[in-house]
């Protein structure tokens, strides 16, 4: 069942569990139903790949999906793991904030 995410594409995020904990990279997608994730430099898998025109085959190294219960935003002030929260702004606006520092996410 797909719920409501607090992380979306671009998000700079830690990994909290897994052979991959302490790890940080950048959201390269995000995959609600399945509630998993695509982060740049985590969870790497070996693929066997095919030759074609415009790729040499070979064993590739590529990022597997890793669940979103595994992942925390990074905190924009010190870098460190924090939760998310909403509020809005004097103008109207709806944005997240990191619930470590109180400093507003913008990507």
């Amino acid at each position: 069942m797909a719920v409501k995410l607090k992380i979306k594409k671009g998000d700079r995020v830690v990994v909290t569990a897994g052979r991959d904990r302490g790890k940080t990279g950048e959201v390269l997608k995000v995959m609600p139903k399945e509630n998993r994730a695509l982060v740049s430099g985590v969870n790497m898998v070996k693929r066997h790949q095919r030759p074609d025109r415009l790729q040499q085959g070979g064993i590739i190294d590529k990022e597997a999906p890793i669940h979103i219960s595994n992942l925390a935003l990074s905190d924009p002030d010190g870098g460190k793991p924090t939760r998310v929260g909403f509020r809005f702004l004097e103008d109207g606006r709806k944005v997240r904030f990191a619930k470590r520092s109180g400093e507003v996410i913008d990507r």
